[in-house]
């Protein structure tokens, strides 16, 4: 595929970050990879999540052999989310994402390696980056969207400190210990978007401030 494929993924990305600016990450369970009589637990809270206006889902990569088929039954049971996968650090897993044509996966960590693969592929990985080093190098590497994690580590101002010496910024996702409460003093200080996991969806269910926060969304198309 074109860089331009490539370039227009990222596009698209940002612009429905831009639209709702959190993203549910969920690491599925035994039970949900392998379902018993077809009854994934998972589902039984995305479900209300997809009916509420979520729009960002990332799973967790897995090699367990049930992980495809969570995430085509994932697609059919909630075809509103913008799915992607969420742990991605080896081709293995690119290759997966490239067969359920996911548009969009998450690396943890700046791997220029594997991102040239993907990239070749057409596929978005978009990075994981922590240090000014780290930044400038995706940066010089064209993508326009990355990842800050784990971004409770450093705190919302950490990203805008680097303007002075960096210039201008990709889009940047805030990932790694954060919660609903977060959200809006990262984003106040400039971060694009703010990635939820453990925080969101708890073993007693899904934190209803997350319904509440869906609601005050304006409509969009």
């Amino acid at each position: 595929m074109s860089d331009q494929h490539w370039q227009r993924r990222q596009d698209a990305f940002i612009a429905s970050l831009a639209a709702q600016p959190v993203l549910l990450v969920v690491r599925p369970q035994p039970p949900d990879l392998n379902p018993d009589q077809g009854v994934r637990p998972l589902f039984r809270l995305l479900e209300p999540l997809h009916a509420a206006g979520l729009r960002h889902v990332e799973v967790a990569w897995s090699d367990h052999p049930g992980w495809m088929a969570f995430m085509s039954d994932l697609r059919r049971h909630c075809p509103g989310f913008w799915l992607g996968a969420a742990s991605v650090v080896s081709q293995q897993a690119l290759e997966q994402i490239q067969a359920l044509e996911l548009p969009y996966a998450m690396a943890p960590v700046w791997n220029p390696e594997l991102q040239r693969y993907a990239r070749q592929n057409g596929q978005l990985l978009v990075p994981g980056v922590f240090s000014p080093s780290e930044v400038m190098q995706a940066i010089c590497a064209g993508y326009r969207v990355v990842k800050l994690f784990p971004a409770v580590d450093v705190g919302p101002r950490y990203w805008g400190r680097l303007r002075a010496p960096l210039g201008s910024l990709p889009f940047v996702i805030a990932a790694g210990g954060l919660a609903l409460k977060d959200v809006s003093a990262w984003l106040s200080c400039g971060h694009g978007a703010v990635a939820l996991g453990r925080s969101a969806i708890r073993a007693d269910g899904v934190d209803p401030a997350l319904f509440d926060w869906l609601e005050r969304l304006p409509s969009s198309p």
